[in-house]
């Protein structure tokens, strides 16, 4: 199976030009500096991955701000000088957010409206255009987390659309491109649009999602101080899923499922799998990691084993998170765990 180049170890840069509290330019200009790149470098990481907003990037109009774009140059720039590639993920568009917290968003509107989409692909017009000498250095993934099952079809078509407009500008820069079903894994199979040689499958992995969101606020229904622990079986994860009111469905109800470890990880990557080699096309994991409210222990066994997938399958990655956004790793809990955490990842 061919290898994302250049991007095999990464982390994710989320909370500071996408999912930030409030629009603050002091924040933007302090939560990632140089430092910051230096440090990701300092532990072996190849790459990051740059989640941002439509509004950092874009007026109300869709009138391009060129401070919001500084940000990106910025990134690139300190990437650059400590020899590091870049994803810039397109996390919100205008008219269209994964973020469960933004209760009221038609989460299918966008994916049957060419006004939405037209000024979608503006947007991506003027980044492939700002980032387009780099090709060697940044990669671009349109949007993060498309929730919808229902939207597949409609989403393969705007891919199909999106990879013709950017291939005019970038023919020779990595287009990263995952599924429905907030990225899943198991959607991978549904991804049906025209391929080459610079395109990349992605997806994201939390499962199981008893475990790697324990206690999660932004979880509808999810008790605070709900724990579990990893490993444990599939009926155990099962009886405690049936016994809280958010709604955690998941891999760990696929029949057939192998027992929690890295046999589970095999499985519900094997499709996804098959789909890469069939097409001949890399295959990445954007985002992956465990909550912080987890026990410490528990998610380095954790990362042991979806790890030891991704190595024996060439499959890149990037950490969820660098700093903050509940699975940091700079926060005060992390400290006791932080260099067998780096040593695993």
């Amino acid at each position: 199976m061919r290898t994302f180049e250049g991007f095999k170890k990464g982390v994710n840069l989320g909370g500071w030009i996408s999912q930030f509290a409030k629009y603050d330019e002091t924040h933007f200009n302090s939560f990632i500096t140089k430092a910051d790149i230096a440090d990701i470098a300092s532990l072996g990481f190849d790459h990051v991955r740059v989640p941002v907003d439509y509004n950092v990037l874009e007026d109300e109009e869709g009138n391009p701000k060129d401070k919001g774009f500084g940000y990106l140059r910025n990134c690139r720039e300190w990437c650059s000088e400590y020899g590091l590639n870049m994803l810039i993920d397109l996390h919100e568009c205008f008219g269209y957010s994964f973020d469960p917290l933004k209760k009221d968003m038609d989460r299918k509107k966008f994916f049957y409206d060419e006004g939405l989409q037209a000024r979608f692909m503006k947007l991506w017009e003027e980044i492939a255009t700002r980032f387009k000498d780099y090709p060697d250095q940044i990669a671009f993934e349109p949007l993060n987390e498309v929730v919808l099952m229902e939207v597949s079809d409609a989403w393969n078509e705007i891919v199909t659309k999106y990879v013709k407009m950017m291939r005019r500008i970038v023919p020779d820069s990595y287009l990263v491109i995952g599924g429905v079903c907030y990225n899943s894994v198991t959607s991978v199979p549904l991804l049906e649009f025209p391929v080459d040689d610079r395109i990349v499958y992605n997806f994201h992995c939390y499962e199981p999602m008893i475990f790697t969101h324990q206690g999660a606020y932004w979880i509808e229904g999810m008790p605070s101080d709900f724990r579990t622990g990893y490993p444990k079986t599939l009926e155990e994860y099962k009886t405690e899923g049936a016994q809280i009111p958010a709604d955690i469905n998941g891999a760990v109800y696929i029949d057939g499922i192998s027992e929690i470890g890295e046999g589970f990880f095999e499985d519900i990557f094997a499709p996804a799998i098959k789909k890469s080699e069939e097409d001949n096309i890399p295959l990445y994991c954007g985002e992956y990691g465990v909550i912080d409210l987890a026990d410490g222990e528990d998610r380095l066994r954790w990362l042991s084993d979806i790890h030891a997938v991704f190595n024996r399958h060439g499959i890149g990655r990037a950490l969820w998170n660098y700093k903050e956004k509940d699975f940091g790793m700079q926060d005060k809990s992390f400290a006791s765990i932080r260099d067998r955490f780096i040593e695993i990842v």
